[in-house]
């Protein structure tokens, strides 16, 4: 397993992460003791990264990595952790608050699921609307000089957001959306990160199993199951998407590798401050994504892989209408 430094000044971590909230929510049923086999399986293939947020399962998630975590050193992982969604107990979403006071106590509340004593990255979730990201990120920063917090992330801000939260407190790297069919950051926010040296943590590799190679068309829904609502997965738009997964299929097949680690490589191509999180539930999809580990892309692969799905080949956002207007960062990518 290789590994990187997030940003200039965060931790040392996985080439690849492991992204918790399917184990919990959000994508319909999932099986706990399974859940816990993948954490630990991640683990011992040299995976450190393991992000989570406190509201994925209204604390679920963290409970699940506790329990998962526990007898293993704590210097052999790093934790990274959103926090500021608020939600009812029918799992509704009732917005956000990064109010500093509500900083301390989300904070206090997932290190006791988490069973730990410190977060390695601890970040927003989304950007408050009421809230200066100064005032968020000073909280942090003491939060960090408390011994707390080790480093401070962001999540889903635009590059604006970026440079002044910066210039509080050094931030070591951005989690946001980044794959083959949703490459907004590439125009201001990328090139921000760049610019300051902080890394990317990059969610939805597979486009939340869409161009995993496994979805179909007639693919079991489940009423907990949020990609139901997402309009890429809905009508016509499915079915162009899938048309340009067989494109991607054809590639993968000919380089001896799965449509989903083609994707993740492709991801890990981008460069060494890019850090894909796979969302794998089961030790089965984990080790897919592992495999995307030994594949390397020459400079000729990127091209044919970029030429048949470009920049704006999928279709539909890539979240509803509602959450697409919550991203600070959208306001970039348009």
């Amino acid at each position: 397993m290789k590994h990187h430094t997030l940003g200039h000044n965060g931790p040392q971590v996985s080439a690849l992460g492991l992204g918790c909230m399917g184990m919990s929510d959000l994508y319909g049923k999932a099986d706990r003791s399974e859940g816990i086999a993948t954490v630990h399986a991640a683990l011992d293939a040299g995976i450190t990264l393991l992000d989570t947020g406190d509201f994925y399962g209204m604390g679920d998630n963290e409970l699940l990595l506790g329990e998962a975590l526990a007898g293993r050193p704590r210097d052999s992982y790093q934790l990274s952790v959103k926090f500021g969604a608020q939600r009812g107990p029918d799992g509704a979403w009732l917005g956000y608050d990064s109010r500093p006071a509500a900083v301390k106590t989300a904070l206090a509340y997932s290190l006791k699921r988490l069973r730990t004593d410190y977060i390695d990255v601890y970040r927003p979730a989304r950007l408050d609307p009421n809230v200066s990201i100064e005032d968020t990120v000073g909280a942090i920063a003491e939060l960090v000089q408390a011994g707390y917090v080790r480093h401070l992330g962001l999540s889903e801000v635009g590059a604006e957001t970026i440079r002044r939260a910066h210039a509080v407190l050094p931030v070591a790297d951005l989690q946001i959306e980044y794959s083959l069919i949703s490459r907004g950051i590439e125009d201001a926010i990328l090139p921000a990160c760049r610019e300051l040296g902080i890394a990317v943590t990059a969610y939805g590799v597979l486009s939340r199993g869409l161009i995993s190679g496994h979805w179909t068309k007639n693919h079991g829904t489940d009423a907990r199951d949020f990609r139901q609502h997402s309009p890429r997965f809905q009508g016509d738009n499915l079915e162009h998407n899938l048309q340009l997964v067989d494109v991607l299929r054809g590639l993968a097949d000919a380089r001896g590798c799965s449509v989903a680690q083609l994707a993740i490589a492709w991801v890990l191509a981008r460069g060494d401050d890019i850090v894909p999180l796979v969302g794998a539930r089961t030790r089965e999809r984990l080790n897919e994504a592992l495999g995307a580990l030994q594949v390397t892309l020459t400079g000729d692969d990127l091209a044919t892989i970029e030429r048949a799905v470009p920049p704006d080949a999928a279709a539909g956002d890539r979240y509803a209408t509602a959450q697409m207007a919550m991203l600070d960062s959208e306001r970039d990518a348009r």
